[in-house]
């Protein structure tokens, strides 16, 4: 199935799911908010509602959140299942990783969300991202609440967790995370839900005889660290930092070439792209909402659009891809063409004394089709 086609069905399936045609206005309106791709995602910014109505739709209004996200995996599932190859189960990589929304200020209504972690004060969320075949996918997300509260790589298990036995029975699935995912339990747990993991770690990490990670013998050597069960296998690789390189570890719970394991633990960094692009593009941290379910609904929404852009990153097929602006007006065109060519009448509503001044005067009537 075409693509952009996928993207209408999932737009119009969402619409459908929202309980009144005001709410259906209000979310046709924070998409091409977030679509517009300008990183300026707020409710201030938007032609076709005021701020305080699309205030009330994050906030306080009664639509179903949690049909939303069902609705939306349903529809990723089917595009990953439809990209299934005849022959070996293909590799489907399942990267974690956290990262820090920062904010500044007082947020009464998140009370407990607030965190500072390595030195960074905001929203702290560990993220599922998904990639297969060039198709990658936000898949969801957990906030961190704090010292004392669920480890980020105990939420990040309860993330893998949610992956449909359909997908999981359909790709072998590997785990990618970095040093921050190195525990005993992730790792366990990776290997009790039955897949691999690919996580990188800190040169001081204990062996089980009490040397040093750093002091392992040659690179692909089988060892055992300090509280875990299962065997893992080293790697390394320089990277360039600073002006200088660094010696950098990464452990792979399948025997694997020590090379193939650097190039599973660098492929980590493609949710490093994701990170900026949510930000910069789809205005994942400049939420701003006062009560908590106000920022879960804006997070979903931010991922909903770029997962909406991607495709229309996908849809173009040529060689030479367009930047995300590009895509994601073209996938707000084909999705939302009304409200589109609303905010156009309403600009040249809003220059018409410009345009009368340079003697130009434009008529609007409708035809039949």
């Amino acid at each position: 199935m075409e693509i952009t086609i996928r993207a209408r069905r999932l737009v119009y399936g969402l619409l459908e799911l929202m309980p009144s045609p005001y709410q259906r206005a209000s979310l046709k309106a924070m998409l091409a908010l977030f679509l517009c791709a300008q990183g300026l995602a707020l409710p201030e910014h938007a032609n076709h509602k005021s701020p305080s109505a699309l205030s009330r739709f994050l906030n306080l209004y009664n639509w179903p959140t949690t049909s939303v996200i069902r609705a939306l995996r349903r529809e990723i599932l089917t595009v990953l299942l439809d990209r299934r190859k005849v022959g070996r189960k293909p590799i489907l990589r399942a990267i974690v990783d956290l990262t820090p929304l920062q904010k500044s200020g007082s947020f009464e209504g998140l009370a407990g969300l607030i965190h500072v972690l390595n030195k960074k004060r905001g929203l702290q969320l560990v993220v599922l991202y998904l990639e297969v075949d060039g198709w990658r996918v936000p898949w969801g997300f957990r906030v961190w609440r704090g010292k004392g509260s669920a480890s980020p790589g105990t939420l990040a298990l309860k993330l893998l967790r949610t992956l449909p036995k359909a997908l999981t029975a359909r790709y072998r699935v590997m785990v990618l995370a970095d040093s921050g995912f190195c525990g005993v339990e992730f790792i366990e747990g990776v290997r009790r839900l039955g897949h691999h993991a690919v996580v990188g770690a800190r040169k001081d990490r204990r062996l089980q005889g009490g040397e040093r990670l750093d002091q392992a013998g040659s690179r692909g050597e089988r060892v055992y660290l300090q509280g875990l069960a299962v065997p893992v296998y080293v790697a390394a690789y320089w990277l360039k930092r600073d002006g200088g390189r660094e010696k950098r570890f990464v452990l792979c719970t399948r025997a694997l070439s020590p090379g193939h394991i650097v190039r599973w633990g660098k492929r980590r960094w493609c949710i490093e792209g994701f990170f900026k692009t949510a930000k910069g593009r789809f205005s994942l941290d400049r939420f701003g909402q006062g009560s908590r379910l106000g920022v879960y609904r804006y997070l979903l929404l931010s991922m909903i659009a770029y997962l909406l852009a991607h495709w229309g990153y996908l849809s173009h097929g040529r060689e030479v891809l367009p930047r995300w602006g590009a895509a994601a007006r073209t996938i707000l065109e084909e999705v939302l063409p009304q409200t589109v060519i609303e905010g156009l009448l309403m600009e040249i509503e809003k220059r018409s004394a410009l345009l009368r001044s340079h003697g130009i005067e434009v008529r609007v009537d409708g035809c039949k089709i």
